[in-house]
């Protein structure tokens, strides 16, 4: 719907457009408070989220993406939340075609405790007013509690071995245990102290080591505590962290926009290494792409990208692949997207010369 209005603008003249637009303002009064909240939900894969039983003091987030699946730009005006125990942050404000972003929802677990109930309530303004409501629940409980409240391995270098360590402490009785610890990601092992008991509560120290083996990107997991206590049986802990590899791309994702057909548009991609590096090649299917890189050695490479849209409308979706002469991690890629749509661009020289024969024409009268 959103599409539709700026293309029915786009096609008017100028008495027609004043008349095109005294109605679409009308049909905007008649069908927001319809369709307002439809076409911000959609872009929303999930609007609710239950944390279930977390430890109090636990780093316990939630993400909520938004990918903008529209021609116009949306902006994020502001998140509310309904209560104090979720503050929420959102880590992009303003989403081009296709870009994702995502509001968090950061559980307060160490100001409150008990059942907890919040509604965020996402502002939009651009391209129109809308609101969406995203829904958080979670228990928060005052008997277990975790120093520090996750594990943050931080920025690691592929290939390297780190460590982190976090107390739990139960509150309440001396001969609370912990009988196992369970994760999904393989490359995480966990070792627990002997217990020390006393004073009506119980601690452990937990050791979890991240593996040599492990593969580059993002670590955004959970560790589930399994223990003898029928009231709170399992209790998860957070683990976060980046592994990075020898070599890598900024942008992960190149968002080329919406072409007309024959239309040229140039991008920028930043490829960095811990060490001086050499480009060896950047390839990608097709003739579209065009690529400028050095010779010379470098930590740091600016490699920009030229695409020429062909005379098919269709979305675009390529891999770029860089080649470098790093031995170890020498390779990378990055994914080019984008739109060509509309009728064929006129080539540099028409348009040039159409604008030499209007100026002519302007003279000559």
């Amino acid at each position: 719907m959103i599409r539709n209005y700026a293309s029915t603008l786009s096609f008017t003249g100028k008495l027609a457009g004043k008349v095109t637009c005294a109605f679409l303002v009308a049909g905007l009064l008649l069908c927001g408070e319809v369709s307002a909240k439809d076409w911000a939900q959609k872009m929303f894969k999930i609007s609710t989220h239950d944390f279930g039983h977390v430890a109090r003091g636990a780093k316990t987030e939630f993400a909520f993406e938004i990918q903008n699946t529209y021609e116009e730009d949306v902006h994020i005006a502001e998140v509310r939340s309904s209560c104090g125990c979720t503050t929420p942050t959102v880590t992009k404000t303003t989403l081009k075609t296709w870009e994702k972003g995502a509001v968090i929802a950061a559980f307060n677990t160490r100001s409150f405790t008990g059942q907890r109930n919040s509604t965020l309530t996402v502002v939009i303004d651009k391209p129109f007013h809308a609101e969406v409501q995203l829904q958080v629940s979670g228990y928060i409980h005052t008997d277990v509690d975790f120093q520090p409240g996750s594990i943050a391995f931080g920025d690691v270098d592929q290939g390297t071995t780190v460590q982190q360590k976090v107390a739990v402490t139960f509150y309440g009785r001396n001969n609370w245990n912990i009988t196992d610890v369970r994760s999904v990601n393989e490359f995480l092992e966990v070792e627990l102290s002997d217990a020390v008991r006393g004073g009506g509560r119980t601690t452990y120290q937990m050791s979890v080591k991240l593996k040599d083996n492990a593969p580059a990107g993002y670590i955004s997991d959970t560790l589930t505590l399994v223990t003898d206590d029928r009231t709170l049986a399992t209790v998860p802990l957070t683990v976060e962290g980046k592994i990075v590899p020898p070599l890598t791309v900024s942008p992960s994702a190149l968002f080329l926009g919406v072409l007309q057909p024959g239309q040229s548009v140039t991008k920028q991609l930043v490829v960095r290494a811990r060490q001086p590096f050499k480009i060896l090649a950047v390839r990608c299917d097709g003739e579209a792409f065009q690529f400028k890189t050095t010779d010379q050695a470098r930590p740091v490479h600016l490699v920009p990208v030229t695409f020429t849209a062909d005379e098919n409308n269709g979305e675009i979706q390529q891999t770029i692949e860089i080649e470098t002469d790093l031995k170890v991690g020498g390779k990378t890629t990055c994914l080019a997207r984008g739109s060509i749509r509309g009728p064929l661009a006129p080539p540099g020289n028409q348009v040039n010369q159409a604008n030499q024969n209007a100026a002519r024409s302007i003279i000559q009268k």
